[in-house]
């Protein structure tokens, strides 16, 4: 069943749970009449079900919205698209919005990533920052926000931001390289803090009543992280498995994996600020030293 966040906005959540979505992934029904669908989720078929139910006989699905292609946001989106004729609104396909260096990396394959990518998600209709869509006479603002993806976007309207994976109160954003940038993620979160809207509705968990809050909290772990990070590299070069296990000492030993991928984007930003050095090409094993 749907829960109600308010006259305009209710929340299905998908049933997906796991270390990496907590409960689910949350599908946000916008409007009373005409519903825009705010990422409809996995390819499930109970959710999918569960949507139209929640939609009824007197409303109709007239958009559907994604804030990013990984494959417990988007998948569905394609399925429903075909059973309303609701065009599916994005930044771009999965490949899009990724800054140069995340390109190169990409293309040499000498970092890993793309873990759980929508490979094939192509939407019908492509968002640059900043465009508008129209919606029950209200508008919904398209804020890119790469960092957890190179394709995310929140969405804005009024007060409310469907903030999608980029921020999240049960946790911080993973960002994993090369569809994760920290550089970006810094960035979008910076963007965030000038924009108006201060109720958050994410992508998994509970809403954030003050996303600013938040954000600024995020930035700050982040730098905490970041000095963790260099703090290891002053005392023994290591590589990001290597510093993972160093300063990861009060995680579940399940999220070590994404600690790990997380660490890989400090230290390519690091790299890239010439703050440290790697010992040769970016690799996954290649071990890391402060630049004297």
């Amino acid at each position: 069943m749907a829960e109600t966040i308010n006259k305009n906005i209710r929340c299905l959540r998908a049933p997906n749970p796991s270390p990496m979505t907590l409960n689910g992934t949350n599908t946000y029904l916008l409007g009373q009449k005409e519903i825009a669908i705010i990422d409809p989720g996995p390819l499930n078929m109970a959710h999918l079900e569960a949507i139209f139910r929640a939609v009824g006989t007197t409303s109709f699905i007239t958009k559907i919205l994604i804030t990013h292609s990984h494959l417990d946001h988007s998948p569905l989106a394609r399925l429903l698209s075909e059973k309303t004729s609701a065009p599916i609104f994005a930044f771009g396909d999965s490949f899009s919005g990724r800054s140069a260096t995340m390109v190169q990396l990409a293309q040499n394959g000498s970092v890993g990533g793309g873990e759980g990518v929508d490979l094939e998600f192509q939407p019908d209709v492509c968002l640059k920052d900043g465009g508008i869509i129209l919606h029950e006479g209200e508008t919904i603002t398209a804020v890119w926000t790469p960092g957890h993806f190179g394709n995310h976007l929140a969405f804005g309207t009024g007060e409310t931001l469907f903030s999608g994976d980029h921020i999240m109160g049960w946790a911080s954003s993973m960002v994993s390289p090369p569809d994760g940038d920290l550089k970006a993620f810094r960035q979008s979160c910076q963007k965030l803090l000038g924009r108006p809207e201060v109720f958050y509705l994410p992508g998994h968990g509970d809403p954030i009543f003050d996303g600013h809050d938040r954000v600024r909290w995020l930035l700050t772990h982040r730098k905490k992280r970041e000095n963790q990070i260099i703090n290891s590299l002053r005392k023994k070069t290591g590589s990001a498995a290597d510093i993972a296990e160093r300063i990861y000492t009060d995680v579940d030993q399940a999220l070590v994996p994404a600690a790990t991928r997380n660490v890989i984007a400090h230290l390519i930003d690091l790299t890239e600020r010439k703050i440290i050095m790697p010992a040769g090409q970016v690799e996954l094993s290649t071990k890391y030293s402060l630049v004297l």
